[in-house]
């Protein structure tokens, strides 16, 4: 299956003045794939190292970290060559050994020409938790993040449909309604899948939805398992109350998140650490809110106020217990307003967006601000082909923008300064 950082990849790569890679992510999101398959197909040969399983070679970065020792030790124990331009060198899990990381530092310093690409699972939270010496403006840094639905066409082998859907964007004309039913079609499968490699292959493998589940629910257990692992046992048992409430907190009508969700009393004091454990693990995408849609909005943000979503669409399906028969008939059901949000949440943050969103003195709320070469523009998102809405009304008379966004099952269209978009092209914005 394709991924899009592919390119970005062979971009470091070909690089004249190239740093030291490092690739973050979620767990089980494809990042060793990914590393093993441009050293398989764009390097003469790889050596590929798991820090946390081979604590043998995890140990040669115990003490002294010089590149050129690391290289001959490597080498020795992998009986492979490691040649600079020619060999691509795998550091897997890294976050599993600090020194490591810190060595990163002096490869770009002192071995600029050897390829060296890390990749850490729960990298953010080592870093804010532990006493890691990061080698700040010394690495590259690249996040991959789930499939987004680009990438789900990509590996149904729906080319033709993915070039017609950039182009009716792109014109803003309407997709002929044969495709915009099979993309409909194809966009509630993605809400079932996700954007897991593992549950969107499992899917392709067998082409039927029944083991999707299991896989997914392997996939959380992971995840679980990790919050026991990287954090004592006070705060693993905070955080995941704060991850099993999410579909709770999305489910409310204000999908603000709220701490007596969690747990009656709860506070930002006892669970704002558990929150912060879930966002830098990539487990959840935090969308925090803005009274100002002014540029930057960063500075607007209401760092107390704030929802959260799942990283994975697909896990949020799973873990809301929602049928499969509801969500791929598009039947009639309140949850699928917060399956939607979650899903265009994830499209978003795939695209490199921060996640904000905008409500003006409890009157209106809009549910997704952008900020795009210097406009901001109001995202609105709806399940359905309703699309009927006083909040984006009321931004639009306020802020005067260069132009809305909504998004629902209508096909392509404009009108009085609003794009009314697909759901499946949320991609494309």
């Amino acid at each position: 299956m394709e991924r899009k950082i592919l390119e970005k990849l062979l971009s470091w790569k070909d690089r004249a003045e190239r740093k030291p890679l490092l690739l973050n992510g979620a767990r089980q999101v494809g990042k060793t794939y990914i590393l093993q398959k441009l050293g398989r197909e764009h390097f003469e040969n790889m050596v590929y190292v798991n820090l946390e399983k081979n604590l043998t070679m995890a140990g040669f970065f115990q003490d002294n970290i010089d590149p050129g020792r690391i290289i001959r030790y490597l080498e020795a124990s992998t009986q492979k060559k490691i040649t600079p331009g020619k060999t691509l060198l795998v550091l897997d899990e890294i976050q599993a050994c600090e020194r490591a990381l810190t060595s990163l530092k002096y490869f770009c310093e002192e071995a600029p020409g050897y390829h060296v690409a890390a990749a850490g699972s729960l990298l953010g939270v080592a870093i804010h938790r532990e006493r890691y010496s990061f080698p700040v403006g010394k690495i590259e840094t690249l996040t991959l993040h789930p499939f987004d639905f680009e990438e789900y066409l990509m590996a149904r082998n729906k080319t033709f449909l993915l070039e017609e859907i950039r182009n009716s964007f792109c014109a803003m004309r309407p997709l002929p309604d044969a495709l915009h039913q099979e993309a409909v079609e194809l966009y509630r499968e993605y809400l079932v899948t996700g954007g897991m490699p593992a549950s969107i292959d499992s899917f392709l493998r067998s082409n039927s939805f029944l083991n999707v589940p299991d896989v997914q629910g392997e996939i959380v257990n992971n995840y679980v398992a990790d919050m026991a692992k990287y954090a004592d046992n006070t705060e693993s048992v905070r955080i995941r109350a704060c991850f099993q409430s999410v579909p709770a907190q999305l489910a409310k009508d204000n999908k603000k998140f709220q701490y007596k969700v969690v747990q009656r009393g709860g506070s930002a004091a006892l669970f704002g650490s558990a929150i912060e454990w879930l966002a830098y693990a990539g487990v959840v995408l935090k969308c925090r809110k803005t009274s100002h849609a002014e540029e930057p909005l960063s500075v607007y943000a209401d760092l107390s106020s704030f929802k959260l979503y799942m990283a994975d669409v697909g896990l949020l399906v799973m873990q809301s217990g929602i049928s499969q028969a509801t969500v791929l008939s598009g039947a009639d059901s309140t949850f699928m307003g917060a399956v939607t949000e979650n899903y265009v949440a994830q499209q978003f943050s795939a695209k490199g967006y921060p996640l904000y969103y905008w409500a003006n003195k409890g009157t209106a709320e809009l549910d997704f601000l952008l900020q795009k070469e210097g406009d901001i523009i109001g995202v609105e998102v709806k399940k359905g082909e309703h699309t009927k809405s006083r909040s984006l009304n009321v931004f639009i008379n306020e802020y005067k923008p260069a132009y809305s966004i909504r998004l629902s099952l209508k096909n392509f269209g404009e009108s009085n300064g609003v794009k009314a978009i697909p759901l499946y092209a949320a991609f494309c914005i």
